[in-house]
């Protein structure tokens, strides 16, 4: 009875954290984790309702981190812990707890996803000026450019190369001797 009653507290919960009344959710997050004090469902999205509705992030992270030690099993588990630190301004921590979700759970879209969304920053090109500054900005769009054109290059050396005609010949057009183009060079100048 008691789990049925924790059960609808939870999904009135859900959603209207879902909703966006996370003040609200917190209320019915909080009595269905007294009603089930072991469920890491209950006390994981406890600990988000109480990241964006109080701000207390000590006791968010504490929540989902326990929830974590019950449970390392599922992957939304990973994602709320994730997304409590990603509010309190811990972004590598997020990073990290997204990191170890991924070796546990590498089909799970939803984690791959997060984890795309958080990206890698790479440290400013000029450490001595601040990240926004007009020159690391310029130059770390630049850096960006030549690493994918490198990346770009990397991928075409490991695939297998197209035979190049050779006088602008294509593999569609044909030498004067039947040969395509694309299979033996046409060496032939003659018109």
């Amino acid at each position: 009875m008691a789990e049925d009653s924790a059960f609808a507290e939870f999904k009135q919960g859900i959603n209207l954290l879902r909703n966006g009344h996370s003040a609200e959710a917190l209320e019915y997050l909080r009595h269905a984790a007294e009603l089930e004090q072991q469920n890491p469902y209950y006390l994981s999205f406890l600990g988000v309702s109480v990241a964006r509705a109080q701000r207390k992030w000590a006791a968010a992270v504490k929540l989902c981190e326990t929830a974590l030690s019950l449970r390392r099993s599922e992957a939304q588990l990973y994602l709320n812990l994730a997304e409590v630190y990603v509010s309190a301004g811990r972004r590598d921590d997020a990073v990290a707890v997204l990191d170890r979700g991924l070796i546990y759970f590498r089909v799970d879209a939803r984690i791959g996803r997060a984890r795309a969304n958080l990206g890698k920053r790479c440290s400013p090109v000029l450490p001595f000026l601040e990240r926004g500054h007009c020159v690391n900005r310029s130059l770390g769009k630049l850096r960006h450019r030549v690493l994918e054109r490198l990346k770009m290059s990397e991928n075409m050396i490991s695939e297998p190369r197209v035979q190049v005609p050779l006088l602008g010949m294509w593999p569609w057009q044909e030498c004067r001797t039947g040969n395509r183009a694309g299979t033996l060079p046409c060496l032939s100048l003659d018109s």
